[in-house]
């Protein structure tokens, strides 16, 4: 064999390796850059759906919650309500006798009501308007009843207070679902990114795969050539098959592995158009200093689960309340005064009304109730104290998992950047391995090393990469706090 012919088979054999890691995208393939990757999951995966109608459902509870506390103004009536049968009459003597009833009866009232909060009662305005017309009578009679207002008061004393316990913890359980949704855009965003570079390693396992197969093919060529030539023996031949077999095997489950991944990224996404993707990998890296008392400051502050404690306390606070309120003394006051009157004309039954005064105490008093009320009252006082421990116990768990993370995330950045010289270093190394393998002066085995090592590193960097994007975004989910412009997290869409 000349030496020209063995620098043409040399020039061919490196040619593979002076193209980029990443491949040319098929013509019908969409490219999407990690970027446009998870702004999608956050506009249209499934997943934000979810997270987006459940906000939706909690901000109508709390709009149910506001309305509570604002007058309610009501329409009610019965148009009319016609009767005709046989009753039981009691009369002037005692007796009781059945009499034939044949009437009709129409009644129209229109109500103001207001939740007094502070004190649990119910105060409301109301105005009345009835109408009866007496068919059994020898002449049709029709008579008219009118309240034109009656004040009405209902007050429980030394009751539960529900509407106060209410006005405490409804708007922490609003603020959890704002800080909620925002931990959950931030959670879609770091799950977007495991089936991003699930698919970009795969994406570029199978171009190495491709190198190998293409590469290995003219290592075998040349192999074939010299072992003509009597310069290699047959063992070595038969490995330089025995791998190009191999590769070839890799390759095919390589192109499995991205139709695979390929699906479940658009799966996740939302996606229903069936077409290649390619992926471009991050290439630029967010440059800002983490200090881990400012990120625990900020967990702090933002973090939906600093206002869950707060909630679970005043929950058990509000239990050991009811428990005390509804078992001892309780008394309901009811009040009302108003105006009537009755006539057989519209008009006449508003004129010179009457007062009309209503007033009621009910009270209940337990005399003898064999331990219920200590049992009760116990088992509210002990779950309070539980509440309290568990939540110190969170609060611990809390800061130690915001400190930890800072941690691991500095250790993560500093790894990516060693997994990048690390697959720069092991690409120039392959190369020269090569070079000296077809010179002659290196062996197989050398090779199929310096290849191993090759692949290992540019897998290597790939998942550095996804390991340091995941803790970002785990960073911003733990804090909702964004380090590169130095602002908590704000959804817009949360308003």
């Amino acid at each position: 064999m000349n030496k020209f012919f063995i620098a043409v088979l040399y020039i061919l054999a490196l040619f593979p390796f002076c193209q980029p890691v990443t491949a040319k995208p098929r013509p019908d393939a969409r490219l999407f850059t990690f970027d446009a990757v998870i702004q999608l999951a956050k506009e249209q995966s499934p997943k934000y759906r979810y997270a987006a109608v459940l906000f939706e459902n909690r901000q109508w509870q709390y709009r149910t919650y506001q309305s509570n506390y604002l007058p309610q103004l009501n329409l009610s009536g019965v148009l009319p309500e016609y009767n005709k049968t046989i009753e039981p009459r009691l009369t002037d003597s005692g007796s009781l006798i059945f009499i034939n009833t044949h009437n009709a009866s129409s009644s129209m009232q229109l109500s103001l009501g207001q939740e007094i909060w502070p004190t649990g009662g119910y105060i409301s305005i109301n105005s009345q308007m009835k109408r009866i017309d007496d068919f059994q009578a020898d002449i049709n009679r029709t008579r008219y009843s009118s309240v034109p207002a009656t004040i009405t008061l209902t007050q429980p004393i030394f009751g539960f207070n529900n509407r106060a316990w209410d006005r405490k913890i409804s708007p922490l359980r609003y603020e959890e679902a704002k800080r909620d949704y925002r931990e959950e855009m931030e959670d879609i965003a770091k799950e977007a990114t495991s089936y991003f570079f699930n698919l970009l390693i795969s994406q570029i396992g199978y171009e190495i795969a491709e190198k190998n197969v293409a590469n290995n093919d003219t290592l075998y060529k040349i192999a074939e050539r010299r072992y003509e030539a009597g310069k290699i023996p047959e063992n070595e031949l038969l490995q330089m098959e025995l791998t190009l077999l191999n590769s070839v095997q890799n390759l095919d489950q390589a192109a499995l592995d991205v139709e695979a991944n390929t699906l479940k990224l658009k799966v996740f996404l939302g996606i229903t158009e069936d077409y290649p993707i390619e992926l471009v990998p991050p290439t630029e890296i967010p440059q800002f200093e983490v200090d881990e008392e400012v990120a625990l400051a900020q967990a702090h502050k933002n973090r939906q689960q600093i206002i869950s404690f707060k909630r679970e306390l005043l929950e058990a606070d509000m239990r050991m309340a009811k428990a005390k309120g509804e078992t001892g003394f309780t008394a309901n006051l009811f009040a009302s005064f108003g105006l009537t009157q009755q006539a057989l004309e519209v008009q006449e039954a508003y004129n010179n009304p009457s007062q009309q005064q209503r007033v009621r105490m009910g009270f209940n008093i337990p005399v003898m109730d064999w331990g219920r009320t200590d049992a009760i009252v116990g088992t509210a006082k002990a779950n309070q104290t539980l509440v309290k421990a568990n939540v110190e116990l969170q609060r611990i768990n809390f800061d130690q998992e915001i400190y930890l993370h800072v941690k691991r995330f500095k250790v993560l950045r500093k790894q990516m950047a060693g997994a990048k010289r690390a697959d720069e270093i092991a690409e120039k190394r392959y190369s020269i391995t090569k070079a000296r393998y077809l010179d002659g002066n290196l062996s197989l085995l050398d090779l199929n090393i310096a290849t191993e090592e090759r692949d290992k590193a540019s897998r290597s960097y790939i998942s550095a990469l996804r390991n340091f994007w995941l803790a970002y975004y785990t960073l911003r989910s733990l804090t909702l706090y964004d380090f590169e412009r130095n602002e908590p997290l704000v959804i817009p869409s949360e308003g």
